[in-house]
């Protein structure tokens, strides 16, 4: 029998860091020191008062049975008092807060849960790959959300036609925002609220990066909004913020109904987390304001800065972020985000994701991850310098 894969398949895009992990293998396996700026993966171990937690939850027996849909109640607990303390919002944490095995997750199972085939979902563009992914996955329409460098990477909601805000049953917004670092501030999630309400739209936003700021302004919640919880739901990540990339926990917080309705897509996938890893989840956010935390924010701040810097000095249109760990910055003249990626990568061996990975309004970009030290920083900063753009 010749495998045919199905039409959902099909219609996927290739997953841009499995193409880069290819042409980085290839260089590495030749004896190439490559410097790795394209998946946003911290090179920092988890916090020891993390690794602390899991080990001694992981010798409790009664931490090794499955922990099913509502997981361990006082991580939720705790994602509540977290939401408590840092946005002064109040959520129920038995129907409110929903435990995830990392953000992709709950993302990646929201529209099979509320989107019905043909109806359409606002995608932003550029933005993280997974939404349009997913969307395909329950047979959804993907509409583009462009985001504008002359917009400060924030959409113009007023510019989507009537007819797809009519079928559109589902939104999604990640600020701080992967790819550009863009932030959005309170008075935005207001109008984003308005135009939801005025199309009866779910709002998702994506959180995952709130904790990775820099400066004293602290990056709000969509929640702090009155009524918020009546049409919208935020994801919140230890992945990022903790260095825990690899653990898969994470929660989503907001209208109990659609959190009901994703849960149900989970009971019937998923077992749950492993409950030694939400305990860890505990200690993380019980954590989120410790000392190690500012100066991890410190020491992102400062190596974004230096790749800024370094860039526009070799020909690239680059700001520093307000937020993430990400450089997003314009591509020399001459060259689109392809060819000056595989110049990057060909040239100087330095690793950076062609930003019409995160969509068509993600051409002439490429975004460069801060996840390596300094030294290592400017290392790639001088290759990039001696290339002939």
């Amino acid at each position: 029998m010749k495998f045919q894969p199905t039409e959902r398949i099909k219609a996927l895009p290739p997953y841009i860091f499995v193409e880069l992990n290819r042409k980085k293998r290839v260089l590495i396996d030749a004896g190439h020191d490559v410097i790795e700026l394209g998946i946003g993966d911290p090179e920092r171990p988890t916090y020891r008062f993390i690794v602390d937690r899991l080990k001694q939850a992981a010798e409790d027996p009664a931490n090794h049975r499955y922990m099913l849909l509502y997981g361990c109640p006082g991580f939720r607990r705790q994602a509540a008092e977290f939401f408590e303390q840092r946005y002064g919002v109040t959520l129920e944490p038995n129907t409110e807060i929903l435990t995830l095995i990392g953000s992709k997750e709950g993302i990646g199972h929201l529209p099979p849960a509320v989107v019905n085939p043909g109806r359409g979902v606002l995608v932003p563009n550029p933005g993280y790959p997974a939404y349009r992914a997913t969307t395909l996955f329950a047979d959804g329409v993907p509409h583009d959300l462009p985001l504008s460098e002359e917009r400060g990477w924030l959409p113009d909601l007023e510019a989507v036609p009537a007819d797809v805000a009519r079928n559109t049953v589902l939104m999604y917004l990640n600020y701080p925002n992967n790819p550009t670092g863009a932030c959005a501030s309170l008075e935005f999630f207001e109008r984003a609220l308005a135009f939801a309400r005025k199309h009866e739209i779910i709002l998702a936003h994506d959180a995952a990066y709130n904790e990775m700021y820099f400066g004293e302004e602290r990056p709000p919640s969509i929640l702090q909004l009155p009524g918020a919880k009546d049409i919208a739901i935020e994801f919140h990540s230890t992945s990022k913020t903790f260095n825990m990339t690899g653990w898969r926990i994470a929660f989503a917080a907001g209208n109990k109904d659609v959190l009901a309705a994703l849960g149900k897509i989970k009971s019937n996938i998923d077992s749950g987390q492993f409950a030694a890893v939400q305990e860890a989840g505990i200690a993380a956010y019980a954590g989120f304001d410790r000392p190690e935390l500012h100066e991890s924010r410190a020491m992102y701040h400062e190596r974004a800065k230096v790749m800024a810097a370094g860039l526009r000095e070799a020909g690239f249109r680059a700001a520093e972020p307000r937020a993430t760990f990400y450089v997003w910055a314009g591509v020399p003249s001459g060259y689109n985000s392809t060819s000056a990626a595989n110049k990057l990568l060909e040239e100087a061996h330095v690793v950076g994701v062609p930003g019409h990975g995160f969509g068509t309004m993600g051409e002439g970009y490429i975004r460069f991850a801060v996840t390596v030290d300094l030294d290592r920083t400017r290392t790639a900063l001088k290759r990039i310098k001696a290339l002939k753009w």
